[in-house]
C-alpha cells in the first residue's frame, strides 16, 4: 500500500527510559495528535486512518531539537505536541520527553523529520 499520511513521534536520544516508560509517552503523544488533527484538520485526520493510522518513531539528540522540529511544523501548519512527563515513577515531573507530529501528509512531514533516524 502507498501511504500518503503518517505521523511521527520523535524521542530523546538522551532520556534514558525504560521501554515501558518510552512506549507510554509515544502512546501519549500520538492520541493528543490523533484528537487534535481530528478536530482541526478532519480531512487529514480521516484519510491518514482509513490507510492504517501509519506511525513512524524517530530518534534526535536532546530536547533543544525538539523545539527547531516544533517550529517547523508550525510553519507548516501540522499540529505538533511536546509530551510533559507527570513525574510519577522514571523521571522528574516537567520533563518533555517526546514531540508528535501530524497526522499530516508524507509529503509535508518529511520536509519536518525526514532527515531523523528511526528508532
Amino acid at each position: 500500500m502507498n501511504f500518503e499520511y503518517k505521523m511521527v513521534i520523535v524521542t530523546r536520544k538522551d532520556l534514558k527510559l525504560s521501554p515501558g516508560k518510552l512506549a507510554a509517552q509515544v502512546a501519549h503523544a500520538a492520541v493528543e495528535c490523533a484528537l487534535e488533527t481530528k478536530k482541526k484538520k478532519t480531512k487529514w485526520f480521516t484519510k491518514w486512518s482509513r490507510e492504517g493510522a501509519k506511525k513512524t518513531i524517530v530518534k534526535t539528540d536532546n530536547l533543544d531539537d525538539f523545539y527547531d522540529l516544533k517550529e517547523k511544523s508550525d510553519k507548516l501548519d501540522i499540529f505538533s505536541i511536546i509530551i510533559s512527563d507527570a513525574g510519577h515513577t522514571e523521571i522528574p515531573a516537567g520533563t518533555q520527553t517526546v514531540l508528535g507530529i501530524g497526522p499530516a501528509p508524507e509529503n509535508l512531514i518529511d520536509q519536518v523529520t525526514g532527515d531523523l533516524s528511526l528508532l
